[in-house]
């Protein structure tokens, strides 16, 4: 059983996606349904989530895929409306490599799906949607799921990472103290930067003198994914 805003919530998303193709923004959300900050559209997200109604996708910025409708959303939609509903998002295989390959496939390379442009500097919207694919050898991958990132910026430069570069990335929401993750800061931009812990607070940190550290508290910052490789095409002067 849904509360009411948590059922005006799932329609709003549920019309805007079908509509335009993409979520409605945190201030849209808030806008929508009369409430005064966005704190109160992240607990109704987190609560649609933990009751299965909603997904966020771990790869893409502010974007939610709507699973299921209750009855009650769906009748005030109308009859008409909620026959046949699927999910706004279908995922497939793409970038997924298993724990263990046999002999025989073991060597070929993995489609791994670009998902557009990640900051190494100051953050930009990111992550939107898959716009290509690249053939990543095996060897540069781990178990589970991957998408890659096109490098925009200087911010990590000491570690390696260089404006143009494209960064693989696996995905998971967890990271150790040191790991280079794509952190996804208040749900609506993504950088790319080196996680560590400090107290009761999350760093994240520059490979650059440039630019600052920026402390925040954890419900400010959801990992997307950590870097496992970067791919370099050489251009000769």
């Amino acid at each position: 059983m849904l509360t009411r805003k948590q059922a005006e919530l799932l329609r709003f998303i549920h019309e805007r996606l079908k509509e335009a193709g993409v979520p409605p923004s945190f201030d849209e959300m808030k806008d929508a349904l009369d409430l005064r900050s966005k704190s109160g559209i992240h607990r109704l997200i987190t609560a649609l989530e933990e009751r299965g109604f909603i997904r966020r996708l771990p790869n893409r910025a502010r974007a939610i895929e709507v699973i299921k409708l209750p009855d009650s959303v769906a009748h005030g939609m109308g009859a008409s409306r909620s026959r046949g509903f699927t999910p706004s998002v279908i995922e497939g295989n793409l970038g997924r490599i298993r724990a263990t390959a046999s002999e025989d496939d073991s060597g070929r390379p993995v489609a791994v799906p670009v998902m557009g442009r990640i900051a190494a500097g100051t953050p930009i919207e990111a992550i939107q949607s898959k716009s290509s694919v690249i053939n990543v050898p095996p060897d540069l991958l781990s178990s589970g799921d991957h998408f890659a990132l096109e490098v925009r910026g200087d911010s990590m430069i000491e570690a390696g990472i260089l404006d143009g570069d494209m960064a693989v990335i696996k995905r998971t929401d967890v990271a150790d103290t040191g790991d280079i993750v794509v952190a996804l800061i208040d749900e609506e931009e993504a950088t790319l930067k080196r996680f560590r812990r400090r107290g009761a607070s999350i760093a994240l940190e520059p490979a650059n003198t440039a630019y600052e550290v920026r402390i925040l508290p954890p419900n400010r910052v959801r990992i997307q994914g950590k870097l496992i490789s970067l791919i370099r095409r050489y251009c000769p002067a």
